[in-house]
This record gives C-alpha cells, sequence and structure tokens, in this order.
C-alpha cells in the first residue's frame, strides 16, 4: 500500500500525518524532518476530504483511473533514499568541497565579479524575486519590469544602439540569433555568414552549430584578412577581442554594408565605460555577457546575455522587450511590449524559438548599475585597466613581448612554445589559471576582483623568481592607461535619475523592497499556471547556489578543478535517466527552448549518420506550443500539423494518414505527455510505434513531467529523446521569466549525437556540437534539483505526483459547475492540469478572459494560462505544494467572479462599469477623487473575507497595451514623458 491511501485509512486516528513518508510499511517510523512532507502541501486529513467528493476511498483508485494501466511502471524508480534537508546540505557540501576554487584569468566572456551583498541577500537569494513568473500579467509585475527596463536602459545607453531586449540566454545564444535574424533581414540573397577569428571560441562553436541546419556557410578568418570577395549576409565582431586587443572595425563594417550584410559587434558591457560604443561606429547589432555586472561566474551560468539593435528591426528582434504604456487612468505603466516580441509566437514561421530570458540575472545585473551609477561603474572599469597596464609592463620588464594593439584588461604575452605550457602548468600548481592561446602565447584577463598583490603573484609566477629587480610604485610611474584615439568613450551614459539616487546600501535596499512589494509571487498566493508548475522552490534547495564552491568556478577551469561538479552531473544525469527511462542525459541546454533544439538536433544528425539526409518532415499536433515549430524550423526540418479530435487527444486516423503520406521524409513526432490538453493519451503508445514504423523518431516534450515522474517513464512508452524544464519539475525557480535548465535524456542509439563542448573535449565524433556557451549550461543551478531528488527520495517523488493529480482533478470539480471542463481523459480524469472553458461567459455577459485575470488580482490571484492552447480558456496547473485552504481559496474567488458575471447576465450590474471590466482596483483608485462606480469600494477591495487579512495592492490599474506598442518606448528615459 502506497504512503498516501495509507495515510488516508490512518487520518481519522492519527490527524498530523503527512505525504511524502521515506518508511515503505508504516508512516509512524518517518523522520520527523522528513522533506517530502514539507514539500506537499497536503496532509492526510485533506487527502480524505478531496477524495471523497471525487467518489475515491484511496488515491491509489484515482491514480489507476486517471494514468493508463499501459504506460504505469510495474516497479519503483532505483533512486538513492531520501536524505533530510540537513543531511542532503551536508552531502552535497562534501561534494562541493572537491571543487578547487582557484584564481581564474581565462577570460573569454567569463571573469570574477563582487556580487555586493544588498544585491545578493535581497534578489538572489529572496524568495519574493526568485519565485515570481514571466511577467504577462503586467499589473502584478511591475516591480521585476521596471528592474528590467533598467537593464534595457543601461543596454542601450553602454552599446549606443537605439533598442534593446530585456536578455537573452547567454553570449554564445545571442550572437546565433543576431546571425538569424541578420539572415531574415539581409535582401542580398546571400547564405555565408562570417565571424572573426578573435571572437570567443564558444561562441563560434554555437553559431557553428545553429547555422549548419539552417544551410548557412560560416566564414572564420581575420577581419583584416577578408577580401569581401564572398557575398556575406553578415558578420560578427568581438569588442575587445577575445586575446584582449581592441580593433578599428570601422573600415570593415563600411565594406559589409557597402554589399548589404549586417554587423553585429559582441561586446563587453564593462569596457564599453571607457571605450567608444558600438553604436557609435557603425554596428546594426550588439551582443555580449552582463555577466560581470554582479552575477557569480557558476561554472558558466546562469547569466544574462543582452542584444541590442537599431529600432528599425524592433519586430524582428528575439526575446522579450519590456516597453512604457498607460494604465486606463494614465498612470505609467510597463509591460512586454509587441506581440511579436517573441518570435516563437510566430510557429513554423519563426526565426527564433527563444520563449524565455534570463530575468532574475538581469535583474542583478542591472541593480549593479543603479548601485554603483555611471562614476562606479567607471572607476572599477579604470582600476581593472590600470592593473592589466601595469601588468603588462611588468612583463614587458621582464622580456616579455607585448602585443601593441591597445587592450582594456587582458594581457596577450608571448612566452615561447615551451614556455608557454610550462608556465601555464606551473600556474596551475599554483592555484592559478591562466589561458594558452596559440603556441607560445598566453592571456591574462583581469577582472574587478584583481588586487595588486594579484598582479605581483603574477609577474613572481612569470618571472620565476622570489624577487623582482622592480617595484609596482616604478611601474606606476612609467605606465599612461589613458585609452587611445579613436577608442576612447565620449558619450555619457546612465544618465536617468534610478542610476543616480540609489548609491547608498539604504537607499538601494528600500529601492528594492519597493519594487519587490509591487509584483505578486508565490511568497504571496499560489500561481496555478498551467504547463508551467509553479511548485516550492524550497529553501534548502536554493541554499548552494550561492556557495563559493560553486560559484566561483571558471566555465573553463581545469576539470582536475572541478572533480565536484563532475560528481554532481553524473549522478544528477544518473537520476534523470532513471526517471526518465533513457539511456544519456546531456545537461547543457539552458532552457526549455534550448532543449527542445538540442532534441532535435540529435534525431536530425541521427537520420544524417543513417544517410537519410532526406527526412526533415516534422510532424506537431495542432494543440502544440508554439515553441515546437519554432524549433523544428530551427533545425531545418518542415512543419506538418497533425489534427487533434474533440477529446483533444491526437486523431489517430489524422496521424496515420500523415506518416503514410511523408513515409520517405518523415524525421521527427513531436508530441507533449500528458497533452496540452491536459490528460492522459491512452494511446501514446500506439503513437510512437506508429512513428517508428514508418521511419521517423519521437520528441516528447517535458513540460509536464510533473504528471509523469515515479508513475511511468517517456523511454517506457517509445521516445526517443525528451526534454526536462528543471524549472518546473524540479524545482528550478521561474526567477521571474528565468534562469531555466533544459537538459534532455535519449535513447541509446542516439547517445553519441548529444551536445558536445570542444573547449573542454565533451562529446564524440557524431555530437551535434555546442548549443549552449558553456559546456553544462547553467550548471549552478544543477545544485537545486540535485537537492530536489536527494531530499525526495523515489517515494516522496512518486508521492508529489499523485498529489499533483489528486490536486488538479479536485479543482476540477469544484470549478465544473461554474466552469465546464474541456477534456477529460477516458476514465473521466484529468492529468495534473485542467482547461476550464470561459467561451460562455463572453457570449452571456461580454466578459473575456482577460477580465477574469484581472479580477483575479483584486482576490489575490495570478491568473491561470489565459488562451491556450483554447482561445476563451484557462488552463489551471495546481501542483502539489499547495494545502487544500489554498486550493479552496483560489476556487472560491473563481466561483466568486463566476456570480459576479452573473449579476451582469441578469442586468444587476452595468454591462461595461462593474468589478470585471474596471478591474484591478488601485487604492489610489479607491480613496481618491470621487468613488462613481455603481458598486461599493469595499466590493472592488475585499471582495474575498482573506483579503480583510492580507491584502496585495495592485501598483497600477488595467494596462493599455494597444498604446504602449503603437508609441513603443523601451527606456527608462520614456518614463519621464509620462509623468506628470
Amino acid at each position: 500500500m502506497s504512503n498516501l491511501n495509507l495515510a488516508v485509512h490512518q487520518a481519522v486516528t492519527n490527524k498530523q500525518l503527512s505525504l511524502g513518508a521515506p518508511s515503505s510499511n508504516n508512516l509512524s517510523t518517518e523522520t520527523p524532518d522528513s522533506f517530502a512532507k514539507r514539500h506537499i502541501g497536503l496532509n492526510a486529513e485533506e487527502v480524505a476530504q478531496m477524495l471523497k467528493p471525487l467518489g475515491f476511498s484511496a488515491l491509489d483508485a484515482l491514480i489507476e483511473q486517471a494514468v493508463p494501466k499501459a504506460i504505469r511502471l510495474k516497479q519503483p524508480l532505483n533512486l538513492p533514499d531520501a536524505k533530510t534537508e540537513y543531511q542532503a546540505l551536508a552531502e552535497l557540501k562534501t561534494i562541493a568541497a572537491k571543487n578547487k576554487v582557484c584564481r581564474s584569468y581565462l577570460g573569454m566572456g567569463y571573469s570574477d565579479c563582487i556580487t555586493p551583498p544588498v544585491i545578493q541577500r535581497n534578489i538572489l537569494e529572496n524568495p519574493g524575486w526568485y519565485t515570481a513568473y514571466t511577467p504577462y500579467q503586467a499589473e502584478i509585475a511591475q516591480g521585476r519590469l521596471e528592474a528590467l527596463l533598467n537593464f534595457q536602459t543601461m543596454i542601450i545607453e553602454l552599446t549606443g544602439m537605439e533598442i534593446a531586449n530585456s536578455s537573452l540566454l547567454d553570449e554564445g545564444t545571442a550572437a546565433a540569433e543576431a546571425m538569424t535574424m541578420s539572415y531574415g533581414l539581409c535582401k542580398n540573397k546571400s547564405n555565408a555568414f562570417f565571424v572573426s577569428k578573435n571572437c570567443h571560441p564558444q561562441t563560434i562553436e554555437v553559431v557553428q552549430t545553429r547555422a549548419e541546419p539552417l544551410g548557412i556557410e560560416v566564414i572564420v578568418d581575420y577581419h583584416w584578412e577578408f577580401e569581401f570577395d564572398k557575398p556575406i549576409f553578415g558578420a560578427l565582431l568581438q569588442y575587445p577581442a577575445t586575446d584582449g586587443g581592441i580593433y578599428d572595425y570601422r573600415e570593415f563594417i563600411d565594406s559589409a554594408h557597402e554589399v548589404g550584410a549586417l554587423v553585429t559587434v559582441a561586446a563587453d558591457p564593462l569596457s564599453l565605460t571607457l571605450l567608444t560604443p558600438p553604436g557609435e561606429f557603425g554596428a546594426d547589432i550588439s551582443v555580449g555577457s552582463t555577466q560581470r555586472f554582479g552575477v557569480p561566474l557558476g561554472y558558466g551560468g546562469p547569466h544574462a546575455a543582452y542584444f541590442a539593435t537599431k529600432e528599425a528591426y524592433k519586430r524582428q528582434i528575439p526575446g522579450r522587450i519590456v516597453g512604457v504604456s498607460k494604465d486606463r487612468h494614465g498612470k505609467p505603466a510597463l509591460r512586454l511590449a509587441l506581440q511579436t516580441r517573441e518570435q516563437h509566437i510566430r510557429r513554423d514561421k519563426a526565426t527564433s524559438n527563444i520563449c524565455t530570458a534570463q530575468v532574475l540575472l538581469a535583474v542583478i545585473a542591472s541593480m549593479y548599475a543603479v548601485y554603483h551609477g555611471s562614476e562606479g561603474l567607471g572607476a572599477i572599469a579604470r582600476r581593472i585597466h590600470h592593473l592589466a597596464i601595469i601588468l603588462a609592463a611588468g612583463l614587458q620588464r621582464l622580456n616579455y613581448s607585448i602585443d601593441d594593439l591597445p587592450f582594456f584588461d587582458t594581457v596577450f604575452a608571448c612566452v615561447g612554445d615551451a614556455g608557454a605550457i610550462a608556465l601555464v602548468q606551473a600556474a596551475e600548481n599554483r592555484g592559478i589559471n591562466l589561458r594558452l592561446m596559440e603556441p607560445g602565447r598566453v592571456c591574462i584577463a583581469l577582472d574587478e576582483t584583481t588586487t595588486q598583490d594579484n598582479v605581483l603573484e603574477l609577474l613572481h609566477l612569470f618571472s620565476g623568481k622570489d624577487t623582482l629587480s622592480f617595484t609596482l610604485d616604478d611601474l606606476e610611474k612609467e605606465v599612461n592607461d589613458e585609452i587611445p584615439e579613436p577608442f576612447k568613450r565620449t558619450s555619457p551614459y546612465l544618465r536617468d535619475r534610478v542610476f543616480n539616487c540609489h548609491h547608498s546600501e539604504t537607499e538601494l535596499l528600500r529601492y528594492l523592497h519597493q519594487l519587490e512589494t509591487k509584483d505578486l509571487s508565490l511568497t504571496t498566493s499560489m500561481i496555478p499556471l498551467g504547463s508551467c508548475t509553479m511548485k516550492l522552490n524550497a529553501t534548502a534547495e536554493m541554499i548552494p547556489v550561492t556557495w563559493a564552491e560553486f560559484g566561483k568556478i571558471h566555465p573553463f577551469a581545469p576539470k582536475s578543478q572541478t572533480e565536484g561538479y563532475q560528481t554532481l552531473f553524473q549522478q544528477l544525469e544518473a537520476w534523470l535517466a532513471e526517471i526518465t527511462g533513457f539511456a544519456g542525459v546531456s545537461l547543457q541546454p539552458n532552457a526549455g527552448s534550448q532543449g527542445e533544439y538540442a532534441g532535435l538536433q540529435t534525431i536530425r544528425a541521427y537520420h544524417h549518420h543513417r544517410n537519410e539526409e532526406h527526412r526533415n518532415i516534422c510532424l506537431i499536433p495542432e494543440s502544440a506550443h508554439g515553441t515546437n515549430p519554432a524549433s523544428a524550423v530551427m533545425c531545418g526540418m518542415k512543419v506538418v500539423a497533425v489534427k487533434c479530435d474533440p477529446q483533444g487527444d491526437i486523431n489517430l486516423d489524422d496521424l496515420q494518414a500523415k506518416v503514410a503520406k511523408h513515409h520517405e521524409n518523415l524525421a521527427a513526432l513531436m508530441v507533449t505527455y500528458p497533452s496540452t490538453h491536459g490528460v492522459f493519451e491512452e494511446d501514446i503508445i500506439e503513437i510512437c510505434q506508429i512513428v517508428h514504423q514508418h521511419g521517423g523518431q519521437v520528441y516528447m516534450d517535458g513540460a509536464n513531467m510533473n504528471a509523469q515522474v515515479g508513475l511511468c517513464r517517456p523511454g517506457d512508452m517509445g521516445a526517443d529523446v525528451c526534454h526536462l524544464n528543471l524549472h518546473k519539475t524540479f524545482c528550478i525557480p521561474h526567477g521571474g521569466g528565468g534562469p531555466g535548465m533544459g537538459p534532455i535524456g535519449v535513447a541509446s542509439h542516439l547517445v553519441p549525437f548529444l551536445p558536445g563542448h570542444s573547449l573542454v573535449n565533451l562529446g564524440g565524433k557524431e555530437s551535434i556540437g555546442a548549443i549552449s556557451a558553456a559546456p553544462w549550461g547553467s550548471a549552478s543551478i544543477l545544485v537545486i534539483s540535485w537537492m530536489y531528488i536527494a531530499m525526495m527520495g523515489v517515494e516522496g517523488l512518486t508521492e508529489a505526483t499523485k498529489a499533483a493529480i489528486l490536486n488538479a482533478n479536485y479543482m476540477a470539480h469544484r470549478l465544473e459547475g461554474a466552469y465546464p471542463v474541456l477534456y477529460r481523459g477516458k476514465s473521466g480524469q484529468v492529468a495534473h492540469e485542467c482547461i476550464i472553458d470561459l467561451r460562455p461567459l463572453k457570449k452571456r455577459a461580454g466578459v473575456e478572459v482577460d477580465d477574469v485575470a484581472k479580477r483575479l488580482m483584486d482576490y489575490g490571484f495570478h491568473a491561470p494560462t489565459m488562451s491556450w492552447p483554447v482561445i476563451g480558456t484557462m488552463m489551471v496547473e495546481p501542483t502539489e505544494s499547495e494545502s487544500k485552504e489554498e486550493l479552496d481559496r483560489f476556487c472560491d474567488a473563481m466561483l466568486s467572479i463566476r456570480k459576479e458575471v452573473e449579476a451582469i447576465e441578469t442586468k444587476k450590474a452595468d454591462s461595461e462599469d462593474n468589478l470585471l471590466k474596471n478591474a484591478p482596483h488601485t487604492a489610489e483608485s479607491l480613496l481618491c477623487g470621487e468613488w462613481t462606480h455603481p458598486y461599493t469600494r469595499e466590493e472592488a477591495a475585499y471582495p474575498a473575507p482573506w483579503t480583510k487579512e492580507h491584502k496585495y495592492w495592485v501598483p497600477v490599474e488595467r494596462i493599455d497595451n494597444a498604446f504602449g506598442d503603437r508609441n513603443l518606448v523601451c527606456s527608462c528615459v520614456g518614463m519621464d514623458a509620462y509623468s506628470e
């Protein structure tokens, strides 16, 4: 008997018993501080109460009805026993101790930095920031939207460009996005893209990986040697170059423009405080990483990349743009601008599959700039540059040849072939990492944490002696650290008030708190977003993220220094492989969209390896998320839609017809399971068999894996590859719109094609190459998923899945009378989420889905997923972490809103001036000015009893999206124009 069922039977005698105990026989033996009972929101009495109206006496009976028998596991997963929070933290600390925190001068776009403690404690370690969702409901996301607007302003002013998005996944991805955007914009019909050899090597590799399936030829050469004898549609340059040199690119850019090509400049934003920005010397696009703006190295991530360009390209820019608009009373308000802001919305017409960002990291970077201001950033940059100049002078005193190019923070020394290798090894033995470049040359990249003592240590290392014939004071007297023309920046930056009034910790602390309190996060209430799995991000899971043993490791540090990380990766890969039923796992994809891309690329490589390059048809159900067709197009595939039947399942007859028609060219089927309609399709095994019989592979979208863990496995159903959203099922927080992780699991025949990375010798000769800049993606947040699995154990994970399914069915039952549940499985149950139909409200009362969503804010809730996959509906996913009390509060709110709609239907309420059309209601609207509405202030602000005990107040009223799109402003400068 499972723990949950045993708990139900014992509930009468012991009302304190909880779910998720690690004992298989008797719950009374559970560890008092078992993590599972902290993670799962229900207790035994609540389980019994919820099962009763559903017609079940035991939870396993519900599961047997909801989950098809053919796919259910016959035996438990083979995972380690659950650990307490204390035990898991202790074990992970032992693993972390295997990492060696050394001084890394490796550069390549990654620099050690100082995270101001006020930012670390109040953003990075603050659930008010990291448990929020992507700011689609703008009225309850004004705080992080303002922080992101600061980020965009910072990037626009540092780069000298006209418009910027609110972050991308990493610099390599941003460069690849710039390539595909240039490809779409350029009219000269070339398919060649130039990349400077002086770009960071991982960026070059990501660009090459992305270009290959699109038929783009990547020309890698030095910019001064390229003669433009071959037409190109775009070019990528590094500024400063990967070897530290600062090049004058103006002549090259002019030549590129003459042939109709667009030029992207990958620039270090800190260097731009001293150097002429790319926008001022002709760049069309600028990309880069803001990691060194207070974000830990984290062995490669997560970090916030940036993407800036000209306003003329605003509808082609990938990712999200925060724009300024106004609410219905004219008050300035922020929201995500342009409905085309996310290319994946265009499905198979997309040029990008990016559907996320790195919001939490972009917020940190923006607040780093807010805290330091232009003077502080400039001072940091000048200090680093000055130390680099002194280091170069000292090396020259030691008779090393230094490049005569100007440089910012990276010194390029010629050492000699044998000498360079010996020097790098000697440095490593002393806990110092230097970058060995071409034979005989060494790069030393300084950073914010570098001190004079560090410079002295480097000079001693290069001298090979304990004493030097000169002092740093001697070098100080002879150096000139002025940036030469034409590279010296003359234009001002960060002029807006926000960057000039929060320089004391008191002021920044208050500013951060003000922004945080404007937003609704999991610290406020449940966020029942369907297909998003907004579950608990436990504190114990988050603690290791900021340990120095994980946070201060460079992504290209020698593997001998990263044994702890390698142990973590091996264990997590093994656990995820067991959970999914696959033979191999890649942890490299740093977002769900990247996982989709990597999975399809793996399938494509498999077909090519079998000399079946012609297989390029990807079948995708009509109900699929927009990233599915967008990812397929990016992999060079042609999308063919498969119909769904009235129950929301894949139409088998249409699938049979499509696979027969495309038998010769079938590459893959992409399928989400449970389906995007919130049900376990009975025919999933047959669907996989049909595709396999016609030579295709099955890609399973793991967005809904929270309904599978411990109950069934994608690999057992016949899937060949599946991506996992660790930021959903495995507890990495959404961070207000990132970070995330999207690792993929694959069957044995696809293992050779998994993503690799040449810089660390990852992957074999058949690998698809790098799809993220860092070999293991956003490595530092993998500790969160490791902690979750370690603390839950196999029984806890399984009970969590059962609880998620119970919660969804309970809510579907409670809401059914007011809002029809559109789809159920053949047994009459839903999976872990359900779709409720609001279309009748529009017909009867003129009430839109958006009206209900805004009214929920007055009740203190974030709306469920709106109008997807069916227009006019809401998809509700409660997760396992919520209590029955919280589930009932949300259901009570929805039922109360239904009564408010009924008042409109029966003409008791005005059809336009009513509680829903005017929602949300701010405190200002209730207290200031004359109250002219036909309903009371109390009905507007306190619609439920709990709102009188604790009230979340929205900071703005309903936002005018159309106005913001007609008058696009995406920087802080624009806010002043709307202020009275």
